[in-house]
């Protein structure tokens, strides 16, 4: 698994829910204290703890045998948070094939630019 998987995947998500945030979009929604606002709210913050775990891939090389295979748990589990989250709009023109594979299938494939 590739940093640069978790960059691109978090982007696309960020994407898709920034403009819900937006002054512009004459609502308030992220922003208020209903029901709507604060599901924006948790799932911004899953994103983002879940693109947190990317900063574990640096440590993985350097790491003992036991300790890597609990980074690759880890990175496995909030990649597939991601991948589950990012599938939402499958539908997208940006949406890429690589969001819809696991963990273990990237592997494979090094990510490209």
């Amino acid at each position: 698994m590739d940093v640069q998987h978790f960059e691109r995947i978090t982007a696309f998500i960020e994407a898709r829910l920034t403009p819900l945030f937006e002054a512009e979009s004459g609502s308030e929604s992220g922003f208020a204290m209903d029901d709507t606002s604060r599901a924006l709210r948790a799932l911004r913050n899953s994103v983002l703890e879940a693109s947190a775990v990317k900063g574990l891939l640096e440590q993985r090389a350097t790491a003992e045998a036991r300790t890597r295979s609990i980074i690759d748990q880890s990175v496995e589990h909030h990649w597939d948070v991601l991948r589950g989250i990012a599938r939402q709009w499958e539908d997208h023109a940006d949406f890429r094939r690589e969001f819809k594979r696991h963990a273990w299938e990237l592997d494979a494939a090094p990510a490209t630019v």
